[in-house]
Parts: structure tokens; C-alpha cells; sequence
């Protein structure tokens, strides 16, 4: 296939499929490409399933699921909230590299218009178009995926306008007006509007979907606002804590935790029914992290009811980043399996894309981890560095601004606020909340880990 090449200074090209790239292997044609559901936790913290030890939190679909295939118990997200880590799930870049290329873009395009010159109301509509609209550029997963077949669906979180602009075939999310974008409740269509509705509402548009299209191979993004604030679970799902010895926060957290299992429970059941189960590869993984301990109460906390513990979501602590990620794909993917190697959320669209015979991008950030999970391999990444640009703050829920750079090992968690010049450094083995500050007696690894930072920076055009 002829390369699509658009021509850009700092990163490889967004649009391109690769010369004799994604052809299906001989192994794939062999046997009819299976469904493919991503499923995306919106605000899961990573100790917060039964498969994860938390007893006190009742998630059997999610136990069933981690134990029917491959659990990645120490795997990371980019960042440390959602958006950019949605964006990372679709393209198989990092957070940084898709906002450059993104800015690139729009730079090019104003150059190719004109800008200058044209009208207030042209320059708007260019700005607005890279503000909301620019996945549309990108070479998504389901762009992938419909070159072999596939036929796509959004439903849940969804930051990209509409299920178009990511390359799917049908969604929940329609986008907005122009004039929506103002108001009390814009922020809400911005997130997904009525894709948010998966599970808290419907489940209807998911079977509608799965019915419409029975002899196809199937691309589902499944990504409910759960257990995402608010904390409004029914009451059937708040009895099950109600009397546990848990604070109201954690009772509340839980009960929205047990409601989005239940509605993977609902997804499976349906693909059961339908003859749809048995073919599919299932995928999980969370946006970003969260803290509710049982003993924690954050109700008359407005910042920490809205996003957790200070160690959570919109933190530069290791929970913050930290997920599982499960692959599961029955006869397939050996069941019962649970592998420490450091897995990055980067390489689930190279994964399920190896895993179904199809190569893998060159300009993929992320790389397959289909041979550990044959047991052929181990121990692909030996470091996962990140950055933030945002962070908690007691003056505004959805943060500030900032410069900060992580880095996680097989013993340590690193963090660098550079804004401030504060670094921190954690030993996993010991202290995996991360409550030891061993920066002062470890010089010699926080100057290791700093260089590491800043090659990794100037290897991603910072």
C-alpha cells in the first residue's frame, strides 16, 4: 500500500499505514479474526479489585476476566489524567509526542491558509479545528483495524468531538454546537456528553451495535464514566457496603466500583448469548490512577471527593500512573496467568494488533508484548519515564500547570517536579504507597534517574 507521507520537523508521520505494513499474517488467516473490546476504567485505582487483593471490594466479572487470561499486575498509563491517556490507547504515542504533532499540524495548516490573512471567523474555525478536532489527522486504532475488516464503536469517556474524528464506524458520541461550548455544562458534553450514558444509563447502543453487525469482526471501545465521579451508584450496589466498617467516601467509591463491573458482567452475558464470546480478545486498562483506602474520608473534602487521595489521580506519585492491564482471549491466551514484567498502556495497540496478525506501525511508540505473553519473552521494558503538565492543587479542582517527569524501574519510583526542582525517589520493594522519601540518602540514583530524564526529554523534542 502507498504510504501516505505528510512531511514534519520533530516526529514520524501521523497519516502513514507503512509501506507493506498491517498485512494479516498466514497464522491469522487461518481462523476468523476475533471481536476486539477495550475496556477503559474511568478513574479505577489499581488496588481497588478483588484480583488486586482488595478483598473488601466485590468486582467478580473483573476477577473472572483476570483470571481467564494474562494479568499485567505493574503496568503504567502515560499520565496522571485521562484525556492524554485516551489519546495514547488510539495512536500508540505518548502524551507529548501527539500534542507536538498535533501543534505541527496546525502549524502547517495555517501556513498552507494563510492564517495571517484571513478573516477573525477563518482563524477561529482553523484554532477550533485543532483544539477539538485534530484525531481526525491521526492514524487510529480502528483506522487500522477497518483495512482488515473490522467495523468499529465508541461508547463511554470520549474527549475527540465524535466517534468519527477517531475512526470508528457508529458511537454514542455526536459531538456539539459551536454555541454548546460555553456554560456550566459544556464540560460534560466535552468528556463524552452522551457516551457517558454506557452502563450509568444504557447499555442498549452496545447490543444494538454487536446485533447490527453479527458476521463482521467487531472493534469495540468500551469506556463508562465509572467509577468516575460522581459517586451516585444505585442503592443495590451501595447495600453491598453499607454496613461494612469502611468510611462513607470508600462505601460510596466501592459501590460505583461494583457497578461498573456489573456492567462488564452485562457486556459479557450479551456477547455470550449472541455466540459473539468465545472469539473475542478482551482487553482492560484505566485511564489513570486513584486513592480511596477504606479508612480515608474525603465527603466534606470537596478537591480530594471530586479526584481522591492526594496520591491518585492528578498526582505525581506511582498510583497516579499505575493500572492492571489484562489480555484475555479464550483458547488463545492461557488463562491464569500473572506476569510482573513493567508494561506500558503505549503497547496495548501494538499488542492487540500482533496478537491478530497484523504488524505493528513503525511510529508506534508503544511495542507488542505479544511474546510475554506467550511466555516466550520477559522483562521488554526495563524503565517506563513519563511526564505531566498537570498536578492536584487546593486552589482549582482540575489543577495547575506544571513541569514533572517519573520514572519507574523494577525497585524504584522517581519523580521530578522541574517547576519547582523538588525530586522524590521511593522504593517499591519497601514502600509501594510511596510514604518514604529516599531521595537525600540516594544521591547517586537521583542523579542517575535525572540523566535518564533528560535524554529521554531530548529524545522527545523537549
Amino acid at each position: 500500500m502507498q504510504r501516505i507521507l505528510i512531511s514534519l520537523m520533530l516526529l514520524p508521520i501521523l497519516l502513514s499505514c507503512g509501506q507493506g505494513k498491517k498485512q494479516a499474517s498466514a497464522e491469522a488467516s487461518d481462523k476468523a479474526l476475533p471481536n476486539i473490546v477495550l475496556i477503559i476504567g474511568d478513574d479505577h485505582g489499581y488496588p481497588y479489585f478483588g484480583f488486586m487483593g482488595a478483598d473488601y471490594v466485590k468486582t467478580p466479572a473483573m476477577d473472572k476476566l483476570a483470571n481467564s487470561g494474562t494479568l499485567f499486575a505493574h503496568s503504567y498509563v502515560p499520565t496522571n489524567h485521562c484525556a492524554p491517556s485516551l489519546q495514547t490507547l488510539l495512536t500508540g504515542t505518548l502524551p507529548i509526542q501527539y500534542s507536538q504533532q498535533v501543534q505541527q499540524l496546525k502549524e502547517k495548516t495555517k501556513a498552507e491558509r494563510d492564517y495571517e490573512n484571513l478573516s477573525a471567523d477563518e482563524q477561529k474555525e482553523i484554532d477550533r479545528e485543532f483544539r477539538f478536532l485534530a484525531m481526525q489527522h491521526f492514524e487510529t486504532l480502528p483506522r487500522i483495524l477497518s483495512k482488515h475488516g473490522y467495523v468499529s464503536w465508541q461508547g463511554g469517556k470520549w474527549w475527540e468531538f465524535n466517534y468519527h474524528n477517531g475512526g470508528f464506524d457508529s458511537g454514542m458520541t455526536k459531538g456539539w454546537k459551536p454555541e454548546q461550548e460555553v456554560g456550566d455544562d459544556f464540560f460534560h458534553i466535552l468528556m463524552g456528553g452522551e457516551g457517558t450514558e454506557l452502563i450509568r444509563k444504557t447499555m442498549q447502543p452496545f447490543y444494538d451495535f454487536v446485533d447490527a453487525n453479527a458476521s463482521k469482526p467487531k472493534f469495540m471501545w468500551f469506556a463508562p464514566e465509572l467509577p468516575h465521579y460522581p459517586l451516585d451508584a444505585p442503592q443495590e450496589y451501595y447495600d453491598m457496603y453499607k454496613d461494612k466498617k469502611m468510611t462513607e467516601s470508600a462505601k460510596r467509591y466501592y459501590a460505583n466500583c461494583t457497578w461498573f463491573d456489573d456492567g462488564i458482567k452485562d457486556m459479557m452475558k450479551y456477547l455470550k448469548e449472541k455466540g459473539e464470546f468465545d472469539n473475542t480478545l478482551f482487553v482492560y486498562v484505566n485511564d489513570n490512577g486513584w486513592e480511596q483506602a477504606p479508612d480515608q474520608e474525603f465527603r466534606h473534602d470537596s478537591l480530594r471527593w471530586h479526584n481522591g487521595g492526594d496520591k491518585g489521580k492528578l498526582s505525581m506519585y506511582d498510583m497516579s500512573f499505575r493500572t492492571p492491564v489484562i489480555f484475555s482471549w479464550k483458547e488463545n491466551i492461557e488463562a491464569g496467568v500473572v506476569k510482573n514484567d513493567l508494561f506500558h498502556s503505549a503497547d496495548i495497540p501494538a499488542t492487540i494488533l500482533d496478537l491478530i496478525g497484523v504488524d505493528v506501525p513503525e511510529e508506534y511508540y508503544g511495542i507488542s508484548q505479544k511474546t510475554v505473553i506467550e511466555g516466550k519473552a520477559s522483562d521488554l521494558r526495563t524503565e517506563i519515564i513519563g511526564n505531566i503538565d498537570q498536578v492536584r492543587w487546593e486552589g482549582d479542582m482540575m489543577g495547575r500547570n506544571l513541569e514533572g517527569y517519573w520514572i519507574r524501574t523494577r525497585n524504584w519510583f522517581f519523580n521530578w517536579d522541574a517547576t519547582t526542582g523538588e525530586k522524590l525517589l521511593f522504593d517499591m520493594n519497601k514502600d509501594p504507597n510511596n510514604d518514604f522519601n529516599l531521595a537525600d540518602k540516594n544521591p547517586k540514583l537521583v542523579a542517575e534517574f535525572t540523566t535518564k530524564i533528560e535524554t529521554w526529554k531530548k529524545q522527545m523534542g523537549r
